[in-house]
């Protein structure tokens, strides 16, 4: 769309107006196949067309309390309406879920044209999505025991309320010490234990593990080990679960890492690439055939977990990063660039990103080679390794460490092996 053309026109705000009839467009589908609901296309429609003209004058006219004004007309209307055909024989619906998605269009609408557009729609598909999914979200909430809602409210704490008060700025030896950095951690360990315990709960078992070592490599590979070292040295029977979490995980953690360069390094490519896709190769072709001689099928179990956000393993685990930190920062004062890829090897220890991002920015700027920013994140992964199969053997116990090595091992001796061949 000409956008100099409509505003030689004056419709420089088409665009706004047709962002919010997408908006009530979108929910207003959702409602249209609710038989119940009293609004539709049309009326969600006309809502959000009537949310985005009322902050138009009311910009205009600079009285914001236009806005108010039409939100109650459009809140009474539905009230009215659903007051008016309500018959409690043969109808159980209040109708609530509609006049709040109604609202919620005309307010979406308004946000638009005062300049959120992108929030705006953001909001608009999380509103159809729960309105979508009403019978799902149901279940879980009729699921949920009061141990669930007790970690969810701990999580919801930890992560939203006490990590924002921290100072984000570093304090001790060499300002290695960031508050919120490091309570970061304990939010993800604490995280993925009860996102964990969501998806083997509700998602299913077996699928439950494969997407918890999806999306617990693409949040922490880290976190994801220690939390489930932890549940397979409660019970042997938790083993295989463990395995299949963990060795997953940290094969996304190279995924993500070539997603890191994609985004930030699209040069680097040509060497990184194929080093991290021998390792993932080595790794996955190792579990695979591990998986072959150990099937897990019928043997997945969810934990028993008193508490799934396992706040005190988080919080030693911080207090292991902040000591880590601290020895980054001392070598790297010790040995100056030529220490780099000895502070890769500390620094990978507890955080493969901080160092691939560092080694990123470095060659951007032209004061690393491809070959020097490759062979620091190798070196950083490698650590990681055996970082994380330290973990498994004391945390985990020897009969899961004995089912992590090969594959993790594989992995790492791929890297190194991309390293020789491609650099």
């Amino acid at each position: 769309m000409n956008l100099d053309w409509l505003a030689e026109q004056g419709l420089e705000r088409v665009p706004q107006f047709l962002t919010a009839l997408a908006i009530g467009l979108l929910i207003g589908v959702e409602r249209e196949r609710n038989p119940t609901a009293k609004a539709g296309v049309r009326t969600f429609t006309i809502v959000a067309l009537g949310g985005a003209a009322s902050a138009l004058l009311a910009e205009k006219l600079a009285a914001p309390s236009i806005v108010a004004v039409g939100l109650a007309a459009v809140a009474l209307m539905m009230i009215a309406a659903y007051y008016h055909h309500h018959d409690k024989l043969l109808e159980r619906d209040p109708g609530t879920t509609t006049i709040a998605a109604v609202i919620a269009c005309y307010l979406l609408a308004a946000m638009v044209v005062m300049e959120q557009a992108r929030l705006a729609v953001i909001l608009a598909i999380l509103t159809t999505i729960l309105l979508y999914f009403k019978a799902e979200l149901g279940g879980l909430a009729r699921n949920l025991e009061r141990r669930d809602l007790i970690s969810i409210l701990q999580f919801a704490v930890v992560a939203f309320v006490v990590l924002p008060l921290l100072p984000d700025r570093g304090f001790g030896p060499y300002a290695a010490l960031n508050p919120r950095h490091i309570w970061r951690m304990v939010v993800l360990i604490s995280g993925v234990s009860l996102v964990g315990y969501v998806a083997l709960r509700f998602v299913g078992r077996e699928r439950g593990a494969i997407l918890l070592g999806f999306f617990g490599g693409l949040v922490s590979s880290t976190a994801t080990t220690l939390a489930y070292s932890r549940h397979a040295r409660t019970s042997a029977e938790h083993t295989a679960l463990a395995v299949t979490v963990i060795l997953i995980a940290n094969l996304v953690l190279l995924v993500r890492l070539a997603a890191l360069a994609t985004v930030l390094a699209q040069d680097l490519l040509l060497v990184l690439l194929p080093v991290l896709g021998l390792a993932l190769c080595a790794g996955g072709a190792v579990y695979a055939f591990g998986l072959l001689r150990h099937p897990y099928a019928g043997e997945l179990t969810m934990p028993e977990i008193s508490n799934p956000t396992e706040l005190r393993a988080a919080l030693g685990f911080a207090a292991l990063f902040a000591v880590v930190l601290l020895v980054v920062a001392w070598v790297a004062d010790l040995a100056g660039d030529k220490g780099l890829y000895a502070v890769a090897l500390i620094s990978g220890l507890t955080d493969v990103d901080a160092i691939t991002l560092s080694n990123l920015r470095l060659h951007n700027l032209g004061r690393l080679s491809a070959s020097q920013a490759t062979t620091s994140i190798v070196f950083a992964v490698c650590a990681n390794v055996a970082f994380k199969l330290g973990i498994v053997r004391v945390v985990g116990g020897a009969p899961l460490f004995r089912r992590c090595v090969p594959a993790l091992a594989a992995m790492a001796a791929g890297a190194v092996l991309g390293l020789v061949l491609f650099t």
